[in-house]
This record gives structure tokens, C-alpha cells and sequence, in this order.
């Protein structure tokens, strides 16, 4: 049985991945796969693909786009999740901000530099004309623990992270929202090592194709919206709202929409150079 360590944040996007290990689906083709939880986003995963304990990462775009040009050996092989990612701008509850207005020159909480709550703190700068050397500090926070402790202890004035993940600290009055955030292209690709494609590329595939057969039609899973509210604590109908607005893909991210990536990337001087198609994807 060939063994492969997968890793991603432990948030609804990912609960495919949970139901087809559930059911066995990988094991019936000789595949041990196992699933690590993220909880300090993509820049963990990263590094966890650059130390080699994870060959698969279900990984936010513009996180992995930075870091392979930055030498991650590992390359896209598909888009997840189709849809933008709706990041909330949050701030600690008894915080005197009110507008985005308000937060320009303080500093943003992020996960670690890399993640995407530091990445789109730079999207978010440049969304509202801010000069993103004067206007963007940061305070490294590892995880949603860490902002909840970092936001209310003042280490730290605002905070991205997915809007309905943080729903239920904005319901409970730990947080409050005062923007939102979409990233501006698909939020969640596959990325996988070199080496494993390479070694393990019959395998891959087998596990994409599971995967694919469950997100095509998971929104057609009996009582799905409770199921997600259940497991991750969530309001039904903010659960409902989420699925009316995500869409997950079986295909591999086209040339286009990478472009965009890194010519964002680029004019926010995170990325030093715009690199091939070839050099940030492998078609399987």
C-alpha cells in the first residue's frame, strides 16, 4: 500500500477530503492516504512541502505561486476550488476601528509571512490606495488562536481570514467584521512535489479522480448544509450562503488566470519575477 501525507487547513472547503477517507475510497485502491490539518495556513504547508512532510497540499493560490518561484519544488496540478475566497477584515470587538479607513498605517495579524492573511493584507492595501510601504505593518500570530489572543490583547490591530470560518467569533463578539476581502482568482489549487509526481504519478491521479467524483456533485450530498454546520460549528444559513457561492473545479488552473497571479503578485513587488506556465504546473 503506497502511503502519501496530504495537508490543508481543517475548514469546509476541505470536508470532501474527510468523507472520501471516511469511506475508504483510497484504501480500496491500495492508497494509505493521510490527511494532516494546517491550522497555520499555507505558509505551514509550504514548508511542510519543502521539508517533505506532506507530498500533496490543498493550498491557497497565491501562497504557492509565491513559493515555488521562491524554489518550492512542487508544482500545481489542479485548481479545487473555483470560486474567489471571501476573507473578512476583522478587528478585536472593543476595538475603537469602525472603516478600513481606520486601520491604514496600523498592524495587520498574520499567520506567517507567506500565509494568505499576509498576502491579501496587501490586496486589501492596494484595493484602497494605501502606500504599501508606509501603510502595511505586520504581527506574526501562527493560527485563528493566535489572532483571537493577539486582537484582543493589542498585539496586533486587524486580522484576514475567511468570513465563515470567523463567523462564529464575529456571532460571539470576539471579533468584529468591518470589510470583506475576495481574492481576485480561484482561492484553492492541489500542489504536489516534484518528486512524488514524478515516483507516484499513476497513484496522483487515482486520488484526483476520487476527490473529483466527490466535489462534482457535493452539493447534491443528502443534508449537506447540516452536515458542515454540525462539524464546524457554523450557522445553518451562513452554511447555505457559503455553498450558494463556491464552486470546486476538476481541472488544472489555466494560463490566464496564473498570469493575473503573478502580474498582481508582481506590481506588490511579492513575487520578484513573472515565470513560465510550465514552471508553476505540471499537466497530469
Amino acid at each position: 500500500m503506497t502511503k502519501v501525507n496530504i495537508g490543508g487547513v481543517p475548514e469546509h472547503f476541505n470536508l470532501a477530503w474527510y468523507l472520501t477517507l471516511k469511506e475508504g475510497e483510497y484504501k480500496d485502491e491500495n492508497i494509505n492516504l493521510r490527511w494532516h490539518d494546517y491550522y497555520g495556513g499555507t505558509g505551514a504547508m509550504c514548508k511542510a512541502l519543502r521539508d517533505g512532510d506532506i507530498d500533496i497540499a490543498v493550498i491557497l493560490t497565491e501562497g504557492i505561486v509565491r513559493d515555488i518561484i521562491a524554489g518550492n519544488p512542487s508544482k500545481i496540478v489542479q485548481t479545487f476550488v473555483q470560486t474567489p475566497l471571501h476573507w473578512g477584515v476583522h478587528v478585536a470587538q472593543n476595538s475603537t476601528y469602525k472603516t478600513v479607513a481606520d486601520l491604514k498605517g496600523t498592524k495587520a495579524a498574520i499567520s506567517r509571512y507567506g500565509s494568505g492573511s499576509h498576502l491579501m493584507a496587501y490586496i486589501n492595501a492596494q484595493n484602497h490606495n494605501w502606500d504599501l510601504e508606509k501603510d502595511l505593518d505586520f504581527e506574526v500570530i501562527k493560527n485563528l488562536d493566535g489572532a483571537v489572543e493577539g486582537l484582543t490583547q493589542g498585539r496586533g490591530d486587524y486580522f484576514l481570514w475567511e468570513k465563515f470560518t470567523t463567523k462564529p467569533l464575529v456571532d460571539n463578539g470576539v471579533f468584529r467584521r468591518i470589510d470583506n476581502c475576495p481574492s481576485p482568482w480561484p482561492c484553492f489549487v492541489i500542489a504536489v512535489r516534484e518528486d512524488f509526481i514524478k515516483n507516484n504519478e499513476v497513484e496522483l491521479k487515482t486520488i484526483l479522480d476520487i476527490i473529483n467524483n466527490t466535489t462534482r456533485a457535493f452539493k447534491d450530498i443528502p443534508s449537506i448544509d447540516k452536515t458542515i454546520a454540525n462539524r464546524y460549528e457554523q450557522q445553518l444559513e451562513d452554511v447555505q450562503e457559503w455553498l450558494g457561492i463556491t464552486e470546486w473545479s476538476q481541472e488544472l488552473i489555466d494560463k490566464d488566470t496564473l498570469n493575473n497571479v503573478q502580474k498582481e503578485l508582481f506590481a506588490l513587488n511579492i513575487i520578484p519575477e513573472i515565470v513560465d506556465y510550465e514552471t508553476l504546473t505540471h499537466k497530469l
